[in-house]
């Protein structure tokens, strides 16, 4: 004769394997979910993106030629003497219009045995 506990204890398993292969079966739907968001998502975007430039469409080079960059020491400009305060607006320009050429266009250089940098750990100049 059969035990009754030995009954429900393979009723009990039985159940957990239906659950585990559940809970697969229900991360595999998700999963598969998110992957078909993913390419709808990415499909639906390549069809609202603009088309490449034609050929006639492209930048061309100016008529000079390459426009080249322009190596210079800039100095600032004095602070104009007031006994009245100035306000931004007085003092001139942001950026090179702040700005003048300055005298001497040689870039500055390292003194000799100077060692670069702070805590470089070169002796520095003496």
């Amino acid at each position: 004769m059969m035990n009754a506990s030995w009954m429900e204890t393979t009723d009990l398993a039985a159940g957990r394997g239906a659950l585990g292969v559940g809970l697969v079966v229900a991360g595999i739907a998700v999963l598969a979910l998110l992957i078909g968001m993913f390419v709808f998502g990415s499909r639906r975007v390549r069809s609202n993106d603009t088309s490449h430039p034609r050929p006639e469409e492209q930048p061309r080079m100016p008529e000079g030629g390459p426009v080249r960059e322009v190596r210079e020491q800039r100095e600032p400009n004095e602070m104009p003497k007031s006994d009245e305060r100035l306000t931004p607006h007085e003092l001139g320009g942001h950026g090179n219009a702040g700005t003048r050429t300055g005298a001497a266009q040689e870039r500055p250089r390292w003194e000799g045995g100077g060692s670069g940098g702070f805590g470089s750990g070169g002796p520095g100049a003496h």
